[in-house]
Order: C-alpha cells, then structure tokens, then sequence
C-alpha cells in the first residue's frame, strides 16, 4: 500500500511542478526521471514505520509553498474583489512562513467581520488546505464554495480547488474544475490568462500519462 502512495504522490508532485512551478516542457523528462530516482531510493531506503518530522519541527520555515500560495491569490482575485480588511495582510505575513494555523485564525476573523469578503473566503481555504498538507478538508472546501459564490466571475476559487485536487493526485477532477472555471469567468477576469496557460500544461501531462509516456517503472 505504501508503494501505491508514493507512486500517486509521485505523478501529483510531477503535475505541480509541471505548471504550478513552470517547468519548461522540455525538462518534462528530466523531472520524471528524477522522481523514478527518487522512488527507487525509497525502494532501497525507507522505512515507512519511520516517523516524520513533527509540525512543530518545520513550523515557521516558510518556504516555496508559503509565498506562492499568496502569490498565486494576488494573480487570480479580480481588483473588484479584493478585500480591504487588515486582518488579510496579516494573515498573509504568517503564510509566508507557513503559519497556516495562525493565519486561518486571522482570516476567520476578517470573514467574521465581513460575511461577503470574497478574498478572504479564498485566502481561508488556500490556509485550512496548506495546513492539511495540500488535503482539501470540508472546511477548505466550504470556504471555496462560499468564495466562488461571491466572485461568480473570478476565476481564483475554481483555481485553487483544482490545484487542490491535483495535488492529491486527482488530476481528472481537477481538470474539469479547471475547465469549468473557465466557462463562468469573465473575459476579462484576472489570472484567466494564467489559468488557461496551466490547463494546457495538464492537459499534456494527462495526455502523456495516458500514453504511458511518464510511467514510473513499478518496484521489483
């Protein structure tokens, strides 16, 4: 069973950093190839009884995950949609350390405060799912829904619930997330362009998935 997890954890980490990070399609092999590395090491070295790091071990590192996240939020909120409250740029401050506990506190507040802050119904979710390690919980799953519903034309809520999806390895359900984002938001929305640019991404690391052209070899 253990195999079966890194295996799909393998095929989701290459999806992310295929568009998500902007792999060029021509290092697509490369980074394939260094995942198999990666798996055959786990084949010769792990322990999966081991246990990992605690949270409170890598809490407060920040990092990669903590930046984009709210990078990634910035590009896609329409300007109409941006939420004035304070409480937003401080939740911020602690994702960009990976405080996910600390900064869905804060957002909790802000959407207490205002009911209709669309972005702050984002950023809430984009942190209940950061600090689930990319699992999208019924809360993550709430928040978006509830963002979606006061940004019918954005295209972030349906963004960051497809990401979510993908990371677990559930690329086809991503995808049609993705897709349909793409029919209800405006022409004009913000981060359409990039999202458009990232479904294309998938669509040719789903294609080449399905012709086994990224198969990972399974353990002897």
């Amino acid at each position: 069973m253990s195999w079966l997890v890194a295996i799909g954890l393998a095929i989701a980490a290459f999806a992310v950093g295929a568009f998500a990070f902007g792999i060029a399609r021509s290092s697509w092999a490369t980074f394939a190839v260094a995942l198999a590395l990666g798996l055959a090491g786990y084949a010769f070295q792990a322990g999966p009884g081991m246990p990992g790091a605690s949270p409170e071990a890598i809490a407060g590192t920040g990092g990669v995950a903590g930046w984009s996240v709210v990078d990634d939020r910035k590009e896609m909120v329409d300007p109409g949609a941006r939420s004035g409250s304070d409480k937003l740029i401080v939740a911020d401050a602690f994702a960009r350390r990976g405080r996910y506990v600390d900064a869905a506190a804060m957002l909790r507040g802000a959407v207490a405060d205002n009911p209709r802050d669309a972005e702050a119904w984002l950023a809430l979710g984009n942190a209940l799912v950061e600090h689930a390690d990319g699992s999208l919980t019924e809360p993550a799953l709430l928040a978006y829904r509830r963002a979606a519903e006061l940004d019918p034309a954005g295209a972030g809520p349906g963004y960051f619930l497809g990401f979510a999806l993908i990371r677990q390895g559930r690329l086809l359900e991503g995808r049609s997330v993705w897709a349909a984002t793409l029919d209800t938001a405006g022409q004009d929305s913000s981060g359409r362009a990039a999202l458009e640019l990232r479904l294309a991404r998938l669509d040719e690391l789903i294609e080449q998935v399905q012709r086994g052209q990224l198969a990972i070899p399974a353990p002897q």
